[in-house]
């Protein structure tokens, strides 16, 4: 019986092995005195090129994206900031992501702490949380960035994946 039992651990330890998730990171920095910081899943590319923008993975039909991987991502400020010319109030919020081959939609919602999907694949945004939503265009990089990434610069942040930048001002 404890042969079993030991057999049935490793089995479970193998499979969390195999099933692991992305690994969860965060960015950090000033943008104009606030500290802001940004909490994420960032998954890998993994010879995916040209197989990320408009698939499943970050579509654009319409549907809305976790802005990462694993739990919804969260950014966090203790000042109020202006996103695009949109007053975002000091605190904490998801950001989904609701992206197009032009433009791409940040969703700043007040709704935090969940997870990123749904078991049947939508997120979990919840649109009456809104706080924010600004419109911003993506721009082409000449580098390649394997695991998703975002930057805190002076600027505001940068999201880059594949040979993609989403840029976000913030002051």
């Amino acid at each position: 019986m404890k042969g079993l039992a030991l057999g049935l651990v490793s089995l479970c330890m193998s499979t969390l092995t195999f099933a692991q998730q992305s690994p969860n990171t965060s960015a950090s920095g000033t943008i104009n005195g606030a500290s802001v910081t940004i909490k994420y899943g960032s998954p890998f590319v993994k010879g995916r090129e040209g197989k990320i923008y408009g698939t499943n993975l970050v579509p654009f039909d319409g549907k809305v994206w976790r802005a990462g991987a694993n739990f919804a991502t969260v950014i966090e400020t203790d000042k109020d900031l202006m996103v695009e010319g949109k007053k975002l109030p000091a605190g904490k919020y998801s950001i989904y992501i609701q992206a197009s081959e032009k433009d791409w939609v940040i969703i700043f919602n007040s709704k935090t702490g969940q997870w990123g999907i749904n078991r049947d694949g939508s997120t979990t945004l919840d649109p009456a949380m809104d706080a924010i939503r600004v419109t911003v265009t993506p721009k082409k990089s000449a580098t390649m960035t394997e695991s998703l990434t975002y930057k805190i610069n002076n600027n505001g942040f940068v999201l880059s994946w594949e040979y993609l930048d989403v840029p976000v001002s913030i002051k």
